[in-house]
């Protein structure tokens, strides 16, 4: 990660854009459908994607740089979005995403210009010790698992419907234990 923050911010920048696209004006039945119980639909994701911007990426970026490894982050709330988006618009929420990413990628470009240590150790409450570089690749790959997982919610709503292609779409093959 060290020699790449600048393909770690293309990505981050690129995900509103995306979520966008995938999202506005997605039917309903699209849009709320999920993998079954305690899975996201990609609304939810769209909320949870949003808790991250407030709860977990830069604050733990300020985390890392206030107190290294000396105290562990805050745990994160996978599941604090639900309350939070509740009867909530789908286009306020794509932009208060798009706001609260451009803020973060604001502020996390100023910290790199300004050199941060991407080797800089901080502490996760339940994977110990973590680097800042770390941090910064999987904000990057959790968007890109998301944005995954809006595709395949969406594509096994035609899972009945693709007949015997199926067999030549591995979007729609069952997952293992890890989701």
């Amino acid at each position: 990660m060290s020699e790449r923050p600048d393909d770690v911010l293309t990505l981050l920048a690129r995900t509103p854009a995306t979520v966008r696209a995938l999202l506005e004006d997605l039917p309903g039945e699209l849009l709320h459908a999920d993998e079954g119980e305690g899975t996201f639909s990609p609304f939810d994701v769209l909320g949870h994607l949003i808790q991250g911007e407030r709860d977990d990426w830069m604050p733990r970026v300020r985390w890392i740089l206030e107190h290294g490894p000396g105290a562990p982050f805050e745990p994160f709330d996978r599941f604090a979005h639900i309350e939070a988006t509740a009867g909530r618009a789908l286009d306020d929420l794509l932009a208060e995403f798009e706001t609260l990413r451009g803020a973060g990628l604001d502020a996390l470009r100023r910290l790199l210009e300004t050199g941060i240590d991407l080797d800089a150790p901080g502490l996760h409450p339940e994977l110990g010790e973590v680097t800042m570089g770390q941090l910064l690749a999987t904000w990057a790959v959790h968007d890109l698992d998301h944005i995954g997982q809006i595709a395949r919610v969406v594509a096994r709503q035609f899972d009945a419907s693709v007949g015997p292609w199926k067999q030549y779409l591995p979007i729609l093959a069952p997952r293992g234990p890890s989701g």
